[in-house]
């Protein structure tokens, strides 16, 4: 049997890593500015922290965690989303006497057990806030400009915002009742998860994928028409505020996210795509080479990047101090190959090195130890094979690495302390004293 890596998981490699890390340079420097504070969770948390958070009927709790009994007895769950662990962190540790609200970013990884698709995998990356400790509107807002604000800094564009309000606990009971009541009268059209859906939870149909019931859900009544006093003010106020910094964002009556904690406003970003864009990464593969879940998505007019929304009753469900919160979070996995996809796809190179290191004999190996110490100081670039013995094999890799000068260090250039440095385009050398090797590379024109 092969070992590789598990199916919905994968290694990284620096190209990768970097723009992980230019993503998340660039939403530090705006949650900086905000007076966001970073915090990281543990990887593994008792199941019943998701399960009581998320929800028992929640697709993430039936279906998608990656769960399992310690020696010790206890359940255990891998991270599935960053919401219920941060609440926890939060009453833990009396973040809840602090000045509200608590402004929190994360960035890390996530665990679901889904079919793996093109930009979805089984561990994946994400990066979020939260906002904890005000019921205002004008934090919704807030949220949802810095959500859109961070995908533009990092260079995405033709984003639209997708927006709904699926009220509270005074008006969606009777919301609920009403929709139960007309998606039972059409229950034999249903898909097999959303009849259980609609014993569990019948707003989670409203965020089913499936075709048949897409067309059952667009003659669905709205949330919108059956929301209370104060949850309808809280809405206008939210779309006063989006429509004042000018963000675009749609109402999509059906939009209710995938989780129990959501109360109010939920929101989503999407990026458009062109139809020129489509066809042209449909043209890029054989149409044999491309599975059809790849198919669909090149196929798509619009790709999600992240969602969020308000969750005010979670902490409730866990018996604590009943607050406020509001976040978002999006991942990262996704994005980059969006970045990826827009960067020009030539092979790039590493930078080509200042110098080469080349030694002979051990009393060599070790006066280069403390070298490549004051080159890395003076941030000069170079490139070494110290473990080598062969002066004439370390020579053609400092030439196939395209160094243009090595400097060689012997036994004797040890001992009379010189080296030589050789300049590998003209063959020409020259020694110099060892002291004087590194004013000898900054000099002009080397």
């Amino acid at each position: 049997m092969k070992l590789q890596s598990l199916t919905g998981m994968r290694d990284l490699f620096e190209e990768d890593l970097k723009l992980f890390q230019k993503i998340e340079k660039s939403a530090q420097e705006i949650l900086d500015f905000y007076g966001f504070r970073k915090i990281e969770t543990p990887i593994l948390e008792m199941s019943e922290l998701f399960e009581r958070g998320s929800g028992q009927s929640s697709e993430i709790v039936q279906k998608q965690m990656f769960s399992f009994r310690s020696k010790g007895g206890d359940f255990l769950s891998l991270r599935p989303d960053y919401t219920p662990s941060i609440m926890r962190a939060y009453f833990q540790h009396g973040m809840d006497v602090l000045p509200k609200p608590v402004n929190l970013w994360y960035s890390g990884s996530c665990f679901r057990y889904e079919k793996p698709q093109a930009g979805r995998y089984r561990q994946f990356y994400q990066l979020g806030i939260e906002v904890l400790g005000s019921e205002s509107w004008i934090t919704d807002t807030q949220v949802v400009y810095l959500f859109f604000k961070i995908l533009e800094t990092i260079g995405l564009n033709n984003l639209i915002i997708k927006i709904n309000t699926i009220g509270d606990s005074q008006c969606r009971p009777y919301y609920k009742k009403t929709l139960s009541e007309y998606l039972r009268r059409r229950r034999n059209s249903l898909c097999a998860d959303c009849k259980n859906r609609l014993k569990l939870n019948p707003l989670r149909v409203l965020d089913c994928k499936e075709e048949k019931c897409q067309v059952i859900k667009k003659e669905a009544p709205q949330l919108l028409n059956h929301l209370c006093g104060d949850c309808h003010k809280h809405f206008e106020k939210f779309l006063e505020g989006l429509d004042e910094l000018s963000l675009p964002y749609n109402l999509d009556p059906y939009l209710v996210r995938g989780l129990d904690y959501y109360t109010r406003t939920v929101f989503e970003i999407f990026k458009e795509n062109s139809e020129e864009n489509i066809k042209q990464e449909i043209n890029e593969k054989e149409e044999k080479e491309v599975n059809e879940t790849k198919k669909q998505e090149e196929k798509e007019t619009q790709i999600a990047l992240g969602g969020g929304g308000r969750y005010d009753n979670l902490a409730k469900l866990f018996g604590w101090k009943e607050t406020p919160a509001v976040g978002f979070g999006f991942g990262l996995d996704r994005i980059i190959g969006l970045i990826k996809k827009t960067e020009k796809k030539e092979l790039k190179l590493p930078p080509v090195p200042r110098v080469f290191l080349a030694q002979v004999g051990e009393l060599a190996k070790k006066k280069c130890l403390g070298l490549l110490e004051k080159f890395r100081k003076e941030k000069i670039r170079v490139a070494e094979s110290l473990f080598r013995d062969s002066l004439g094999l370390q020579l053609k890799i400092a030439d196939k690495l395209g160094v243009r000068y090595v400097l060689i260090l012997g036994q004797k250039e040890v001992l009379e302390e010189k080296i030589i440095i050789r300049d590998m385009k003209t063959g020409k050398q020259a020694v110099v004293n060892l002291k004087k090797a590194i004013k000898e590379i900054k000099k002009p024109g080397r």
